[in-house]
């Protein structure tokens, strides 16, 4: 397989993983939109939030939470947003279900949709 999250959760790409579980890992965005922009990834390949299976989601709820926490915890947000990109007609690129978790400062001036 050609996926480079699955690269890289082979770890056949080198990342620094921020944080990581049986199921799941935490990287910095390649381009973030803020300082602290992570991506949550599961480790097996699903192409969007519909293929992973409902099992998986109170890990995947409780992994993000702790990535987004640790985020406040270390003054990199005041707050974030929570972004889940699911096909290519909304901006998906990687074809390879993640999480954008974003760090917002108050008046950082980022749009996001809402």
């Amino acid at each position: 397989m050609d996926c480079v999250f699955c690269k890289i959760a082979r770890k056949e790409i080198k990342a620094d993983f921020i944080h990581e579980s049986n199921q799941f890992f935490a990287i910095r965005d390649a381009h973030p939109k803020a300082e602290g922009h992570t991506l949550i990834i599961p480790k097996k390949h699903f192409v969007t939030l519909l293929d992973i299976p409902h099992k998986l989601g109170e890990e995947l709820l409780s992994f993000t939470k702790e990535v987004a926490g640790s985020l406040l915890d270390s003054k990199l947000a005041d707050g974030f947003n929570i972004i889940m990109n699911n096909l290519e007609p909304v901006g998906q690129v990687v074809k390879h279900a993640h999480i954008h978790v974003i760090p917002r400062k108050e008046g950082d001036g980022l749009r996001m949709i809402a």
